[in-house]
């Protein structure tokens, strides 16, 4: 048996979030990364971009650690949003590199502040924003697979790609007659359904 190592647990679980959220973008055209597949426009590389906003505030400003980089999207005068999509401007490569220096930053605070290092979150109300370094992991993480989750989601409406990782879809073995199959089955209990 291992023994559990709290910080090491709360890091494998941040960067397998992390992961599984890039990996959605992974061989997919310009357009297809950055197009609006939900009413209120959620697309794969607006959430990475937002992710990198997620990190950088929490992992960053929560406790005294600057990034020192100023990121239009993140600022207070920013327009609503701006963090969610990526404007024409704004390559790929720019905002996967920028999600990679957030991370970056993010894992040395992890790596030198303890788990009980208190911070205070600006934008939560007074009554809760003063908080521990693992308070903050557990959110972020949190936060995190939440986004991983729209990201399977607007992958599967792009091209039908599924799973949890490269190699490891964690999905029941079917062709696309088993599934649509059982989409249909479920279709009709729905609509069965009082």
């Amino acid at each position: 048996m291992t023994l559990s190592q709290p910080k090491a647990d709360l890091q494998r679980y941040l960067q397998s979030a992390r992961d599984a959220l890039l990996w959605k973008l992974e061989g997919l055209s310009e357009y297809d990364v950055r197009r609006p597949l939900t009413p209120t426009g959620t697309n794969l590389l607006g959430l990475v971009k937002h992710a990198a906003g997620v990190e950088l505030g929490y992992f960053g400003d929560t406790f005294g650690r600057p990034f020192g980089e100023v990121v239009p999207a993140f600022e207070d005068d920013a327009e609503a949003n701006a963090d969610m999509w990526a404007t024409a401007d704004e390559s790929r490569e720019d905002i996967l590199a920028l999600y990679r220096r957030v991370t970056e930053h993010a894992d040395a605070t992890i790596a030198e502040l303890p788990l009980d290092a208190v911070g205070r979150v600006a934008w939560w109300p007074d009554e809760r924003s003063r908080v521990t370094l693992h308070q903050i992991l557990v959110h972020v993480i949190a936060d995190l697979q939440r986004h991983a989750g729209h990201a399977d989601v607007v992958r599967e409406l792009v091209d039908g790609a599924v799973g949890l990782r490269s190699g490891n879809e964690n999905m029941p073995p079917g062709d696309r007659a088993w599934w649509e199959d059982y989409r249909q089955r479920v279709e009709q209990a729905a609509r069965d359904a009082k």
